[in-house]
């Protein structure tokens, strides 16, 4: 049974995410597709629209086979780190031939040729663009300058910069240093651009342009498939989406509660606390926490990181520990029948535990690894700061269940025919 990966975020599924899914499964000539999406805090620091179980029926319905979770603090990182957790982890799922993914080159030989400079040139891009950092440049702008330089045509520094190019970029890096088996393909982004707030051809628009329309109370119905947008409805109509007040009134609180430790997080650096704090004391909403600790050295999307650290209590030890070491195991979130059958006869390819029971979670994962051993204590760090983040996220939501937050442990598998 042949399979391509997808590495997604599904915040919410829509048109655009259809049409990846279909092109994928036709480029790479498969009959199943297997969606490693992050949890409930997303890449650039977000905590998600609605829930993983919700976002993973969407994705059922809309025709996705398996969908795995990508874990804390990989889900939660920058493109290289994302990039590689992600491949770690279709790597891990075992028997997938294929890594998918949208990029505005549609193409992947200037991909490659980008990745292959870049990995050749680390240690250069790195000290240049710190040296610019300390000149006062923000961290885009002293990117692209380097790449500029160090990239040998300029259609290619133009690549480079693209958002979508960026991962496609950083999965390329991630296949070769993983020594991954995946073939890589890509398929040309379509629509409105990544961080376009328009609709676009097809009625595809991008998930902020449809995150932003519902705030706004605008309908979204034609810019999600059909399928999916029975479940995302009945969510939203219950108050089962993320509150950025919830969030701003529970983030405040923990900043102004334990000053003192807030530079043991993972991301806080350079005294960027003390800024933290300062605004803190005065912001009257998220927007207004986000846009004061911003400067040029710290973009909007590194604030958002280190402030879903500081909620989660994500140490700079636990982070160091689980990036150095790659995720300890998987949470199976949903799949359908064609999917069940794939799982199934991929089995013995399978490198890491893949979690769907969490009642026999601890037994799982001391059998794999042994009751004392350091990978042990690896993968229960990583299922502490999981079910960590689901409680945290649980409050987040504008009307908080009433029910235990502990959903890791209760919540069912989603399957479809």
């Amino acid at each position: 049974m042949r399979a391509v990966g997808l590495v997604t975020e599904y915040n919410p599924f829509h048109n655009g995410h259809l049409h990846h899914l279909r092109e994928s499964l036709k480029v790479a000539d498969a009959e199943v597709s297997v969606a490693v999406m992050s949890g409930h805090f997303l890449q650039r620091g977000e905590p998600a629209l609605v829930d993983k179980w919700l976002r993973t029926e969407m994705a059922l319905a809309a025709g996705v086979d398996v969908v795995v979770e990508l874990p804390l603090p990989w889900a939660c990182s920058s493109a290289p780190d994302f990039a590689r957790g992600a491949v770690q982890a279709l790597n891990a799922v075992g028997g997938i031939e294929a890594l998918c993914f949208g990029s505005e080159a549609g193409e992947l030989d200037p991909l490659r040729r980008c990745a292959d400079l870049l990995m050749s040139r680390e240690g250069e891009l790195a000290a240049r663009t710190a040296q610019l950092l300390r000149n006062g440049v923000n961290y885009p702008q002293a990117r692209a300058q380097v790449l500029s330089e160090l990239l040998p045509e300029r259609a290619d520094a133009d690549i480079a910069a693209a958002p979508n190019n960026i991962l496609g970029i950083a999965y390329l890096k991630a296949l070769k240093q993983t020594g991954s088996a995946l073939r890589p393909l890509t398929i040309q982004r379509v629509g409105a651009g990544y961080h376009d707030t328009g609709v676009g051809a097809n009625n595809i628009a991008s998930a902020t342009g449809i995150r932003m329309k519902l705030a706004a109370g605008e309908d979204v119905v034609a810019l999600v498939p059909v399928a999916a947008y029975a479940p995302l409805r009945a969510a939203l109509l219950a108050g089962e989406r993320f509150s950025p007040d919830n969030y701003f009134a529970l983030l405040t609180a923990q900043l102004l509660r334990s000053p003192q430790t807030l530079s043991e997080h993972w991301l806080i650096e350079h005294g960027i606390e003390n800024r933290l704090l300062r605004v803190a004391e005065q912001a009257a909403d998220l927007e207004e926490l986000i846009a004061g600790c911003k400067s040029r050295q710290l973009t909007r999307t590194r604030i958002q990181r280190l402030l879903a650290a500081v909620y989660l209590g994500i140490s700079k030890s636990t982070a160091s520990d689980l990036l150095n070491s790659g995720p300890r195991y998987l949470q199976l979130l949903g799949l359908s029948d064609q999917g069940a059958r794939f799982l199934a006869a991929s089995r013995k390819q399978r490198s890491l535990p893949l979690i769907q029971n969490f009642s026999r979670v601890h037994s799982a994962l001391k059998r794999f690894y042994g009751a004392e051993t350091p990978e042990h204590a690896l993968s229960r760090q990583q299922l502490d700061l999981q079910l960590r983040a689901t409680k945290l996220y649980a409050l987040l939501l504008k009307n908080p269940s009433t029910g235990s937050r502990n959903r890791d442990f209760y919540q069912p598998l989603r399957r479809v025919e």
